[in-house]
């Protein structure tokens, strides 16, 4: 009678068990619909729940010097070369290596992580020169996404401003700068000799993101780093959240860190989680 009894419980046991493993494994398949892959310079971000919606991102589009505001973009950007290092089956985990010339190296850790992609870099100077490298580029391109061109792109992305969720063709826009088209967010604190050559905006972010809205209002789209230089709207529908160096003395090594969000149509949230994970944002 015991031995029945207990083998009864071990079967009720396992019948219990059973759904909530089939509800874990069905959310874990559901975690990792995000996937990404890297070649050639593009790290493309792709998603099952987003109706077949990807994102690409010219990654890295540039490293970049001081002194960038006012001068030609060839005299700015340093010569680099990024190399995939590991790349994992499922395409949720990749690492890259960047060498940026003459002695700088970039190693990236990118992984997805549920309904977001989390970047993390080390940065070392193997030189015996202080280098000056102040900010780098993602390039993160958004006409899929929105549906929209060139000329029209603007008003599905956003900052925050003093105002709030401020739409890019609501902003402040200037026209004057070495190169046309565009427009440039430098944060309060930000030397503005050092951005983007491109017309600057009188408007100010508030915070690290900037993002966009699908073109069905269901979701939207946002990336931020720990340390930014600048925000930006492009000239080839993308948009840019510009990560600060700040410079490389001789053997030094920096960690800098970001992320791109993917999430349902609720900038409440996008706030709340942007505020959890960059509380320190400098």
């Amino acid at each position: 009678m015991g031995k029945l009894t207990l083998a009864a419980c071990i079967i009720s046991i396992l019948g219990f068990i059973q759904p909530f493993k089939k509800n874990i494994e069905a959310g874990s398949k559901k975690s990792n619909s995000l996937r990404i892959f890297w070649k050639d310079n593009l790290l493309t971000i792709s998603d099952d729940t987003l109706s077949g919606k990807k994102i690409e991102i010219l990654y890295l589009e540039a490293f970049c010097k001081t002194n960038s505001t006012n001068q030609n973009w060839e005299e700015t950007t340093i010569p680099h070369k990024t190399e995939l290092v590991f790349a994992d089956e499922k395409n949720t985990h990749i690492k890259l290596r960047t060498l940026v010339e003459p002695d700088i190296e970039v190693t990236h850790d990118i992984r997805v992580k549920k309904d977001e992609v989390a970047f993390n870099l080390v940065l070392q100077n193997k030189g015996k020169k202080r280098r000056d490298i102040e900010w780098f580029q993602p390039c993160i391109h958004v006409d899929n996404f929105t549906n929209r061109n060139q000329e029209n792109y603007t008003s599905r992305c956003f900052i925050f401003t003093k105002s709030g969720l401020t739409t890019l063709n609501k902003t402040q826009h200037t026209e004057e700068a070495i190169y046309k088209g565009g427009q440039v967010y430098a944060p309060q604190g930000i030397n503005l000799n050092d951005v983007n050559p491109r017309p600057l905006s009188p408007d100010k972010p508030i915070n690290g993101l900037i993002g966009c809205f699908s073109d069905d209002d269901k979701y939207l789209m946002a990336t931020a780093w720990d340390n930014y230089q600048e925000l930006f709207q492009g000239i080839f529908v993308c948009i840019h959240s510009d990560p600060r160096i700040g410079g490389l003395k001789a053997g030094e090594v920096k960690k800098v860190s970001g992320k791109i969000y993917f999430l349902k149509n609720d900038p409440e949230k996008l706030l709340q989680r942007y505020h959890r994970d960059f509380s320190k944002t400098k």
